[in-house]
């Protein structure tokens, strides 16, 4: 009966430390919290820059984003990078902006290279 219950024991630890590794790898991943321009927004006048920032600090070196107009073209200044001050923060400046809808492309890594990697779109309204 004893070993049985020391059986049962071991069964549930190691059940528990199954379930705790999984959820510890999926929090190392880095996730979008919000971003400038907003997902999905309308904005008045070409921004100078997109920022998305995430719940985790990130790691420059696996870390891009990238601007694309309706036509496929590459809109932003090839300066993609995070923020030295705040390494949370992903941004790249922004060439102007006629009226029309953009894609933001992001791919991250996480500080323990776990990777993560999205798209949205925001529009610049007519003028």
């Amino acid at each position: 009966m004893r070993q049985l219950a020391q059986k049962g024991l071991t069964s549930f630890l190691a059940l528990i430390f199954v379930v705790t590794g999984f959820v510890a790898q999926a929090q190392a991943h880095a996730f979008p919290v919000h971003s400038e321009p907003r997902v999905g927004s309308t904005i008045a006048t070409s921004p100078p820059k997109v920022t998305i920032w995430f719940d985790r600090e990130l790691e420059p070196a696996f870390s891009t984003i990238t601007v694309y107009n309706s036509a496929k073209q590459r809109v932003d200044k090839y300066n993609g990078r995070v923020n030295p001050l705040d390494a949370t923060a992903l941004e790249v400046d922004l060439l102007a902006l006629p009226s029309g809808t953009y894609r933001v492309y992001w791919s991250v890594a996480a500080k323990d290279l776990h990777r993560t990697e999205g798209d949205f779109l925001f529009a610049i309204k007519e003028k």
